[in-house]
């Protein structure tokens, strides 16, 4: 007698698990970048709410970069990437200074 089967299951949570995407960061980071070209024709709430949707989708690509970085990337990247360090320096600064602005 079988009471149940065993399906396999798909998610991702921020354990060591080993899912690591860096598509979680990008989504996020070409949503601000919508946001940010089609400011000009929001006005009033709806500029309101774009802005604040904005920062938080910027946030959440720093938050995916960060994951990545502490919790993906070990030393043989770095030798394979020297580079690596810089990029992500970078990625995570513009994301925080998508924020700062309002305007593309």
């Amino acid at each position: 007698m079988k009471l149940f089967s065993i399906k396999p299951v798909y998610a991702h949570c921020d354990l060591p698990c080993g899912v690591y995407d860096p598509a979680q960061a990008r989504i996020e980071a070409e949503s601000v970048k919508a946001i940010m070209d089609k400011m000009t024709v929001f006005e009033g709430d709806d500029r309101v709410r774009a802005i604040i949707i904005k920062e938080e989708r910027a946030e959440l690509v720093k938050h995916h970069l960060w994951v990545l970085w502490t919790d993906y990337f070990k030393p043989v990247h770095l030798e394979k990437y020297p580079d690596l360090h810089e990029k992500f320096w970078m990625a995570t600064k513009q994301a925080g200074e998508c924020k700062h602005h309002s305007e593309p």
